[in-house]
């Protein structure tokens, strides 16, 4: 099992993770970033739809002390469509610390 991400009140198992630090372009303060793949099954693409749409999220990941809240900078998808029973997407999310 890969390492365990929560945002808001769901997990998710990443299949790699990188963390990084960029700089805010408007108060020139550094910012952590996450970056992680996940998979989604169609069983779970819509309570994960519903949470992505929220764009703002309450991170912790425990194996790493790191709890903050941060919005999605970029995220991609392998499947657009996965109403199809039995279909499995990899997910690919970049999140940004919020000031």
């Amino acid at each position: 099992m890969g390492l365990q991400i929560q945002l808001n009140d769901q997990i998710f198992d990443a299949l790699s993770f990188s963390e990084e630090s960029t700089t805010d372009s408007a108060s020139q303060e550094l910012r952590r970033k996450i970056i992680f793949d996940f998979k989604v099954t169609s069983e779970n693409y819509h309570d994960v739809a519903v949470l992505l749409y929220e764009m703002e999220f309450h991170v912790r990941i425990p194996e790493k002390d790191l709890d903050f809240q941060a919005s999605i900078s970029n995220y991609s998808t392998s499947v657009t469509n996965l109403y199809l029973d039995g279909q499995v997407a990899d997910y690919h999310l970049e999140l940004i610390e919020k000031p």
